[in-house]
Parts: C-alpha cells; structure tokens; sequence
C-alpha cells in the first residue's frame, strides 16, 4: 500500500485571523444596565415621595433618631439641598438637558462603573423632574418633595442623594483613568485602538520573519 506524500508547503496562518484572536475582546455595551438602575431609583424616589405626602404634613416633622435624623416633609421650589428656589423654572429645563445628555452618552458606554454612575445621575434627575412638571403650583414650576433631615444638612430626598452620589462616583472614576469606553489609562495601560495596531504590527511582523 502506497502513500502518497504531497509536495504542497502547509497552509501559513492568516496574521489578520491570529491578530484577531489576540486581540481583548470589546465590552458590551451597557445601556441596559444604565437604564436599569435610572428605573429603579425612579421608582424608589417616587415611591417614597407619594408615602411622605401622604402620611407627613408640613412642620411636623418625624424623629427617627432623636433631632439627628427625622423625616420632615419639605416643598422645594429650587435645586438639590434647597439651593437656587427663585429659578424653578431654569432648574426644570436644566434636569430635562441632563436626561437627554446622559441618554445620549449611554448608546455608547462600555464601562460598568460609569453606568452605574450615569444611571444613578439619570434617576435622580428623572425624579425631581417629575415632581417640577406634574406638583404644584403647576408645569414647569412644581416644587420638589424633600423629607430626609440629617442634623444641620438641608432636607432632600432619595433622587437628591442619587445624584450627589452618582456625581461623586463619576469623578472618581475620571480621577483614577477610567473611561467610559471600558479602558483605562494613566496606569501604562493602552487604549483599544491602540493596542489592537500594536498587536496585529506585532503578529505581521512574526509571520513575516517566519
């Protein structure tokens, strides 16, 4: 029985493919999880908002921990923390920019850590938006329902919170070279262009000298 040996060089390997399966893969995009935890904190802050208007009446506060932590119910014509109340109507405008540019920026992300930021910034917004356009005294106009007091600081409310604490996040992560692509930088790490032409350079450059 004869076999037959074939003088054909064996196939090369494609350099394009290999760069391909070096290459990290891309994060998902992370809308979704964005869009999540807005929905969600939307939820609890309009929740406990209607619970509060509800059960509270104004100037009879609520001790929950002697004077340190009380619930107080409180309508907020201004800002986060009782900040800017002669300008209603700029700060409804400013929320609704706010909505928007952070929906905008979310089609794009890839980082965890910065959805759950942005998607805590977008909750808060959403809700004290929601009380602007649909309280009184009327659109545009409709004062914010606060009720958490602690000690000296001013009175806010669960979308307050959500957005002082998803800001901080936020500039953490700026802080320390994460970005809202998924990389990170300032710690010798590349982006992902970047790495992805040194590796197929590299992996060229190997199947040319072999």
């Amino acid at each position: 029985m004869m076999v037959r040996v074939s003088d054909d060089p064996p196939p090369e390997e494609n350099p394009a493919n290999t760069a391909e399966e070096a290459t990290p893969a891309t994060p998902p995009q992370r809308l979704r999880t964005l869009l999540a935890i807005a929905a969600v904190l939307l939820g609890l802050d309009l929740l406990t908002k209607c619970i509060v208007v509800a059960n509270l009446k104004p100037g009879e506060p609520v001790s929950i921990i002697g004077d340190f932590a009380r619930f107080s119910l409180v309508r907020n014509p201004g800002a986060a923390f009782s900040m800017a109340t002669g300008m209603t109507w700029l700060l409804t405008l400013v929320a609704a920019a706010v909505v928007i540019g952070v929906i905008r920026i979310g089609r794009t992300l890839r980082s965890l850590w910065w959805a759950i930021g942005l998607g805590m910034v977008l909750g808060g917004a959403l809700g004290n938006l929601v009380d602007r356009l649909f309280r009184a005294p009327g659109p545009l106009q409709g004062h914010v329902v606060d009720f958490i007091a602690i000690g000296w600081w001013p009175v806010f409310n669960v979308a307050d919170s959500s957005i002082v604490c998803g800001a901080i996040l936020l500039v953490a992560l700026t802080v320390f070279g994460f970005e809202p692509n998924g990389t990170r930088t300032g710690r010798g790490e590349p982006e992902t262009d970047d790495a992805t032409d040194t590796t197929v350079h590299k992996t060229t450059s190997e199947g040319n000298t072999a």
